[in-house]
């Protein structure tokens, strides 16, 4: 049995337990520094330590004797977290969306004898495992779009959008530069920019530029391709609202207050569904070719409690990669990406089996 210190017991944290604990193949233990989070684990059989991840001899305490840690954390606690797993030589595992922090991890993992894989979540996560899984169908590659979005089923508000993730990722996603490759250069975009509108499933959208879905994918397919970029999904309309605040009312330069006001006046749900579209398009046999791939997963019943697409999808794919570890399906020194994982081989998992 692998022995599991999960940091985070918030919204993605919880199931995670669900899922690694009920596995029956890992010996977990939750730390948080909030006992009523604890508390509402309701699980005898996973451990729990309260710590402050910030005191590094607190974190120290609790990695000790584990053979994993994955951090459910903000992501500016992250590389704390991760030079705490080099010198305790446990394998990392985190959810980030923030690429500072990604980089940080990599310079981490330089001549590590453990491994380290961020963004193991759904976007940056999954979908780069879907684009890179089609970009290799191809001789040569044209572009490389890659939308994600998680939206509330029955929206009521002017933005059309509920709470279903972390707060401070979300306001990271829209007021950070977004990377993307155009005219075969990596290039910086900005944030709320590039709007698009486009149908599926007799469903309207739009998408935008937002930070950090790309996870490594530009430095992996740098060279190799003309247009790279992604773009969350939201209902019409999301866009020019979001402009509004950001940008007009410049909540983007006061993120507490950001924060404040949009957990404040928008309500939480877990009746979400998650939108997964990539379109990839190249040459193969002489021929112009395009090919995609377009899935929605749905809030469902697990153990008979209810859970939000958003909770399954990003739990299942970092759930996904702490087990093929386990299997000794990855390598267990140094960086590793998403898009080093096959695709098969992550819907095949157990885990990975929850976007099905």
């Amino acid at each position: 049995m692998e022995r599991v210190l999960l940091l985070g017991a918030g919204k993605i944290g919880a199931a995670i337990v669900e899922m690694l604990g009920t596995s029956g193949d890992f010996e977990l233990t939750v730390g948080d520094h909030d006992e009523g989070l604890l508390a509402q684990l309701h699980r005898d059989d996973v451990a729990q330590e309260m710590l402050d991840v910030e005191n590094a001899a607190d974190l120290r305490r609790v990695m000790d004797g584990k053979d994993a840690v994955v951090s459910a954390l903000p992501y500016y606690l992250n590389t704390a977290v991760a030079g705490a797993a080099r010198e305790t030589g446990l394998h990392y595992f985190d959810l980030t969306e923030d690429v500072e922090t990604t980089r940080a991890v990599h310079t981490i993992a330089e001549g590590a004898q453990s491994a380290f894989m961020p963004q193991c979540g759904l976007a940056p996560g999954f979908i780069s495992i879907v684009a890179h899984d089609l970009a290799r169908r191809f001789d040569s590659l044209e572009t490389v779009r890659m939308r994600v979005g998680a939206l509330p089923q029955f929206p009521t508000n002017a933005l059309n959008y509920n709470l279903t993730w972390s707060t401070d990722g979300l306001i990271n996603e829209y007021c950070n530069p977004c990377e993307a490759i155009h005219e075969g250069k990596r290039i910086e975009v900005l944030a709320l920019q590039g709007i698009e509108q486009f149908s599926l499933d007799g469903v309207r959208y739009e998408a935008f530029n937002t930070s950090g879905g790309l996870g490594t994918l530009c430095e992996t397919l740098d060279g190799k391709v003309k247009e790279l970029n992604y773009k969350t999904v939201r209902y019409p309309g999301h866009c020019d609202q979001m402009k509004l605040l950001c940008d007009d009312l410049r909540l983007g330069e006061r993120r507490e207050l950001f924060k404040d006001v949009l957990e404040t006046a928008i309500p939480m749900t877990v009746q979400d569904v998650v939108l997964v579209f990539a379109t990839v398009t190249g040459q193969r046999g002489g021929r112009l070719t395009q090919e995609s791939y377009a899935n929605k997963t749905y809030s469902q019943k697990i153990n008979g409690g209810q859970w939000s697409a958003i909770q399954i999808t990003t739990a299942a794919g970092v759930c996904t990669m702490v087990d093929l570890m386990r299997e000794g399906a990855l390598p267990t020194r140094g960086f590793l990406r998403q898009e080093d994982v096959a695709l098969d081989a992550f819907l095949g998992n157990r885990f990975g089996q929850y976007y099905g």
